[in-house]
């Protein structure tokens, strides 16, 4: 598929005409985004008559303003309050939250909001001059490679391990448990499903994210009356204009882990089924990985938001790709695209680009389009929301347990998914109360299933051959990367305990210089 770059000037010229439809859809995205359960997904299609109704161009503008926007929206309550507003959002607290719990919540939506923007807007850039070389992860990313991405997520398990091993990878093999339950891939035989019809079609994923991270968060507010620190509160009150500009400059300084996270999300969103959160996960891991103070990930570091929001806002880009190049949505939110699309008639696919290219260039062009106009939220949105985190808890937790309920409900409709939300809240109370790490527990959850459901296709490919696994030679590359991962962390404390040693030993040996000297 060849690139018309004579195109790329008229459609974004074209797309700045619509303003008038993407700013709308931007507010309504922070909105749905900001809210547990709800979707971008979701409201598209509550909104499908109105999008049906509109030609087809200024329909997919809408739709990706909306998408775009949802998705950073999602990052406002899990750094808040610690609640991800979606899965692609799970991975934001962990160093999110901590943060506004010091008081820092401008810093931190600054953060997120300038690294969702850059990331989401590269990955648009980028999408327009490379998409004939993009599209190639959809053929060349099969089962097998998506084995070892999954297993790059599913790693973190072990990182988050790192300060209390036991019990890190205790609540990482429940988490792959509970992802377990539900009908098998191959014969459709329900697991662990305790008779509930429920829970046939695998655990809803957004009962189990509101009630592991909200509820169970509520409940230690009860008990800690304050979502901030004493500290916290009063550097908040002192807080000015001067903390979201340090956000955002501190973002600009880190402008390549910006970069390299993003793309991580651009490459992991092309493929079909992949999804946010992988993206988000991967992101976090390889980030903590590569980074010269992992020890510093979990308590607010500045670099362990970045990774999934510039991550998880690459994806949006790479969502597209399979949808307008070969007529493959690459999650829930690009299928509703596709019914728009038919709907009016329009016939996806590489001939796309060719008959029609400033509606097929206009979509990514639509994209970034859409995070300049975001970048102008930035500063009003970081410095009055986070003073949510100043209202007291009393008024706050009815609130919060409210929202997630009514968003556990959302998604499927089952008045059983509120009753789950609340089972999973007890839960993550329990873990939180014991030491264990409630990220972990979801990080098997999410990935768990999907990494099953990749491993059975590929043993039914080749026939039931587990040598299956290592029969390619961008997955072998994988494993060897995987495996890289993995000793980094060990050689660096292996390191770290050799400096310590040495030191010890130059110190003992002063004092013994010293003592002879006298």
């Amino acid at each position: 598929m060849e690139v018309d770059f004579s195109v790329y000037g008229p459609a974004f010229l074209n797309t700045f005409q619509y303003w008038y439809v993407i700013l709308p859809a931007v507010i309504l995205g922070y909105v749905v985004g900001a809210i547990p359960g709800f979707s971008a997904a979701n409201t598209i299609i509550v909104l499908l008559p109105a999008t049906l109704a509109m030609g087809p161009e200024i329909g997919m503008i809408f739709m990706v303003a909306l998408y775009a926007s949802s998705r950073m929206g999602a990052g406002i309550p899990a750094i808040l309050v610690n609640i991800p507003g979606t899965a692609g959002a799970a991975a934001t607290p962990l160093d999110g939250y901590p943060m506004s719990q010091q008081g820092k919540g401008p810093q931190a939506l600054a953060i997120s909001f300038t690294s969702s923007c850059i990331g989401g807007l590269l990955t648009s850039i980028v999408v327009l001059f490379v998409i004939q070389y993009v599209v190639m992860a959809v053929y060349v990313l099969h089962s097998v490679e998506m084995i070892v991405v999954m297993l790059f997520g599913i790693s973190l398990i072990g990182t988050i391990a790192a300060k209390e091993k036991l019990k890190g990878l205790i609540a990482g093999f429940f988490g792959l448990m509970i992802g377990a339950i539900g009908a098998d891939h191959v014969y459709a035989t329900p697991r662990g499903t305790f008779g509930f019809l429920e829970l046939y079609d695998k655990i809803p994923l957004i009962p189990a994210l509101v009630g592991l991270f909200a509820i169970s968060e509520a409940f230690i507010l009860i008990e800690r009356g304050s979502i901030m620190t004493k500290e916290g509160q009063q550097v908040m009150r002192d807080a000015k204009w001067s903390e979201v500009f340090e956000g955002v400059r501190a973002t600009f300084k880190r402008i390549w882990h910006v970069l390299w996270t993003s793309i991580i999300g651009l490459v992991i969103g092309v493929v079909p089924g992949a999804g946010a959160a992988i993206a988000a996960f991967v992101a976090y891991q390889q980030s903590q990985t590569y980074s010269k103070t992992p020890e510093l990930y979990g308590t607010g570091h500045i670099e362990g938001l970045i990774a999934p929001e510039s991550a998880n806002n690459g994806v949006t880009a790479g969502t597209l790709v399979p949808l307008l190049v070969i007529g493959i949505p690459g999650g829930a939110t690009a299928a509703i695209m596709l019914v728009v699309l038919t709907y009016h008639g329009v016939t996806v696919g590489p001939d796309l680009f060719i008959d029609k290219p400033n509606f097929a260039y206009g979509a990514f062009a639509a994209m970034a389009v859409t995070y300049i106009i975001m970048i102008f939220t930035i500063f009003p949105l970081a410095r009055y929301m986070s003073r949510v985190t100043m209202v007291p808890t009393m008024y706050i937790i009815p609130l919060i347990i409210s929202f997630t309920l009514v968003g556990s409900f959302v998604p499927r409709a089952y008045l059983f998914d509120m009753y789950l939300a609340i089972a999973f809240g007890v839960i993550g109370y329990i873990a939180r109360k014991t030491g264990y790490h409630v990220a972990a527990i979801l990080i098997g959850v999410i990935l768990g299933p999907l990494l099953e459901q990749y491993f059975v296709r590929a043993l039914k490919i080749s026939q039931g051959d587990i040598m299956v696994i290592f029969s390619s030679n961008l997955g072998n590359a994988l494993w060897v990367g995987l495996l890289i991962s993995l000793l980094i962390p060990i050689w660096k404390e292996w390191q770290k305990k050799r400096s310590a040693q040495k030191t010890a030993l130059e110190k003992g040996e002063e004092a013994e210089r010293g003592g002879t000297t006298e």
